[in-house]
């Protein structure tokens, strides 16, 4: 990150691009947040992009904002290494910060799966939404392809990961 954190305060979170919302996600995720924020000094939330359950983090975290005003919501970025400084303005009409991790430069295909990497290693609470059922849509093998086949979920690799890495992981759709 290119703001001096540690890991102790920050947070980040991820989850299927599609999820079904239950009644009380919102309220769920609101106590959890505080909790973290009254509690354990969460001060840095980290958000990648593509994802409803993303955009519930971020609101979420944005009303949480008025009440606690030094948070900071950090968006990370997978795509554009460099940005202009109107997209950088844009962004920062919703973000404090904003950056593109170095390391994920020649991820490839795998940018997404990268970059949520970089935001768990940065981060010591995860919050997931992760349904272990879950199949993304099957996918052509190539544009020219007849076949075609099953992709992982990316959501499941980054779960896996944070596990791995023994951070505290949350997940949201139990």
């Amino acid at each position: 990150m290119s703001m001096n954190t540690s890991l102790i305060n920050t947070c980040c979170f991820i989850g299927h691009r599609k999820i079904e919302v239950p009644e009380n996600l919102e309220n769920r995720l609101y106590n959890l947040l505080e909790d973290l924020i009254i509690n354990k000094n969460v001060r840095v939330f980290l958000f990648g992009s593509r994802s409803e359950f993303n955009d519930i983090c971020y609101e979420v975290v944005s009303k949480l904002k008025e009440k606690y005003p030094d948070l900071k919501r950090i968006y990370v970025r997978a795509e554009y290494p460099y940005i202009s400084k109107d997209y950088e303005n844009f962004l920062l009409g919703s973000y404090e910060e904003t950056y593109f991790p170095e390391k994920i430069q020649k991820a490839g295909r795998l940018v997404y799966v990268e970059r949520n990497c970089e935001i768990i290693d940065k981060s010591a609470y995860c919050i997931f939404y992760y349904k272990e059922d879950y199949k993304p849509d099957i996918k052509k093998q190539s544009k020219r392809s007849l076949s075609y086949y099953q992709p992982k979920s990316g959501t499941k690799l980054a779960y896996d990961y944070a596990v791995m890495k023994k951070k505290r992981v949350y997940n949201m759709c139990r």
